[in-house]
């Protein structure tokens, strides 16, 4: 299935052979969680291999992780693979201080490059979640 690619202020979706990669930017609030919500469940029910870039937001509350972790549970009972790429350091430690890092397993990229493949068992590379740890 070939996903209609989105794009907005807050959310650029787009999709090649089975992998879509969604880069969330702003402030993942209660307000944007409202407005994103529907999007993200499409995505994570359409998406063979779904990567979050939230590496552009400013902000996230306890609704935003609460829609991370959402994502992330529907994403993972289809089958799915799910990645989560963040290099910002409030939010990685909001996600280790919830102990949310197992569930959603931030790892870090290169500002300016592609979203990583993921890998084949969809798991995280222990150098992913050594740059994740050094972040904080």
């Amino acid at each position: 299935m070939q996903l209609i690619p989105r794009q907005g202020r807050h959310l650029e979706a787009r999709s090649s052979d089975g992998h879509t990669v969604a880069v969330l930017r702003g402030e993942l609030d209660l307000v944007l969680v409202r407005r994103l919500r529907p999007e993200l469940d499409a995505l994570a029910r359409e998406s063979d291999v779904l990567t979050l870039d939230i590496r552009g937001l400013a902000f996230c509350d306890a609704t935003g992780l609460g829609l991370l972790v959402r994502c992330a549970e529907r994403t993972r009972e289809r089958g799915a693979r799910w990645r989560l790429l963040c290099d910002q350091p409030r939010i990685l430690r909001l996600i280790r201080l919830t102990a949310l890092d197992d569930l959603l397993r931030p790892e870090t990229a290169p500002a300016d490059g592609p979203a990583p493949r993921p890998e084949p068992d969809g798991a995280v590379s222990e150098a992913a979640t050594a740059r994740a740890r050094r972040a904080e």
